[in-house]
């Protein structure tokens, strides 16, 4: 369920197409639907602003078809990560306007939630290699209605890639930066901007960077403040974390 649905109930109450009851007992179907395998969230758009979200990881891809199809018919939107290809492929042959983000292993059923204002978020990344964890972010903010620009392979092995692009550091509303290896650059960005930042540690990195672990103790013991900070390759979060900070900062 959205706020378009429930607003929906109870202008047919008001109406009267529909009885009191009659809309008690509609609410009370939704608020989750058991397939046995997964409890699906109807309610979550309600609460949060944004319907549920699969992922997809572990699950069969017959699972990942059946809960698709169940909040498709339910909410219209559907955001799945962590989508291989072949899963993509079968989602695809069942949605045909079914939309693949390649980079960002995400597959869209669907419309994006329309973009409101011109106020944009800016995901940044230290390197090249850091980009299918900022897609994953950049994708999913943009999913939930937030403008998003991109700043790609500037970190600080050579900054003056970073300070060449202060127009967009000092307009951007929330940043989100995404970096491996040491995992300095929120710091260093968080020390330059105003805009809340957002930490994402990766997993790029030689042997002493424990997978992501360096970059995420870094950015945990990060010097400058308006530093948060998600879990290691966690794009998925860190974008629908810059949508919920985008959507307070609307007054929403």
């Amino acid at each position: 369920m959205d706020e378009r649905t429930l607003k929906r109930i109870m202008q047919e109450v008001r109406s009267g197409k529909l009885s009191a009851d009659q809309a008690v007992a509609r609410l009370r179907t939704l608020p989750f639907e058991d397939l046995g395998f997964a409890k699906l969230d109807h309610h979550r758009a309600i609460r949060t602003g944004f319907p549920e979200v699969i992922y997809c990881e572990g699950k069969t891809t017959g699972q990942v078809l059946a809960i698709i199809a169940r909040l498709a018919q339910a909410h219209g939107t559907v955001l799945a990560t962590r989508v291989a290809p072949e899963v993509h492929q079968a989602i695809a042959h069942a949605f045909p306007k079914a939309r693949y983000f390649a980079a960002a292993r995400i597959t869209l059923v669907g419309k994006s939630i329309a973009r409101r204002g011109r106020s944009f978020a800016l995901v940044i990344t230290a390197g090249t290699a850091d980009q299918p964890v900022a897609e994953e972010a950049a994708v999913t903010a943009e999913t939930f209605g937030v403008k998003v620009e991109r700043l790609y392979d500037v970190g600080v092995a050579g900054l003056h890639r970073l300070l060449g692009h202060t127009d967009k550091l000092f307009k951007a509303k929330v940043i989100i930066v995404v970096a491996g290896m040491e995992g300095a650059l929120p710091s260093v960005v968080g020390g330059l901007v105003k805009a809340p930042v957002v930490a994402v540690p990766t997993s790029v990195g030689y042997g002493a960077s424990f997978q992501g672990l360096a970059a995420l103790l870094t950015m945990l013991n990060s010097c400058a403040t308006g530093v948060a900070v998600v879990n290691i390759d966690n794009g998925f979060g860190a974008g629908y974390y810059a949508a919920l900070l985008m959507g307070s900062m609307r007054g929403k």
